[in-house]
């Protein structure tokens, strides 16, 4: 078997590796768009562009199926016991789109700090699946904490305008999701949907990353 070229290594890492810290070292930069320059990169050195992928709004078989319990990492205890108000952060990543997969969320009580980080990896699924399950993952952890309001912050412009009522969901694969979505937040007193760039949601990009690579 022949060795890799340059161009195969550098599209291998674009779609596998989470360069974790290679993000970090680079403020206002995510996992997706580096994947982006490291694609870049292999066209220039002569690679061509890479075959094209499925849609995002394209619905991808389930390789298995996928429970929404995350894996959670509880950072600290709620102060008083159960909290009013929670400050949920969600995120989904799927390397490939469709491809691996992986919902995170970082919840935060109203003074900004962390109180859980949370992770579900979701096998073979889409960018939008995988956001929309980052939403439920930190929704259904923050009843748990008792949390009466909430605040939703997410960098998928989509999620948030389909749930605030101003795009529609046709996709099938997704009505599930959104309605399950909408139950939940039903449940809570108050609640806030807020679009954020994603550089203001780094820390829940880095846990749906966590998820593929750890197989949360």
């Amino acid at each position: 078997m022949p060795p890799p070229s340059l161009v195969d290594v550098l599209r291998h890492i674009a779609r596998e590796e989470p360069l974790t810290a290679t993000v970090r070292a680079f403020r206002g930069l995510t996992r997706e768009h580096l994947g982006q320059l490291l694609d870049e990169a292999a066209e220039q050195l002569g690679g061509g562009p890479r075959e094209a992928e499925a849609p995002a709004s394209e619905p991808a078989p389930l390789t298995e199926p996928v429970s929404t319990v995350p894996s959670i990492e509880a950072v600290g205890p709620a102060a008083g016991g159960a909290l009013n108000r929670v400050r949920v952060y969600s995120d989904g990543a799927a390397r490939g789109n469709p491809g691996p997969a992986g919902a995170g969320a970082v919840l935060m009580n109203t003074e900004g700090a962390v109180v859980a980080r949370l992770g579900k990896f979701l096998g073979h699924q889409t960018n939008n699946y995988a956001e929309y399950m980052g939403l439920l993952i930190g929704l259904q952890h923050a009843k748990s904490l008792g949390a009466r309001e909430v605040e939703v912050f997410a960098d998928s412009e989509l999620l948030i305008r389909q749930l605030g009522g101003r795009y529609q969901v046709k996709s099938p694969t997704l009505k599930p999701l959104f309605q399950e979505a909408q139950k939940l937040l039903a449940t809570f007193g108050k609640v806030k949907l807020a679009h954020v760039p994603r550089a203001q949601n780094a820390e829940a990009d880095e846990m749906s990353n966590r998820a593929i690579d750890e197989r949360m």
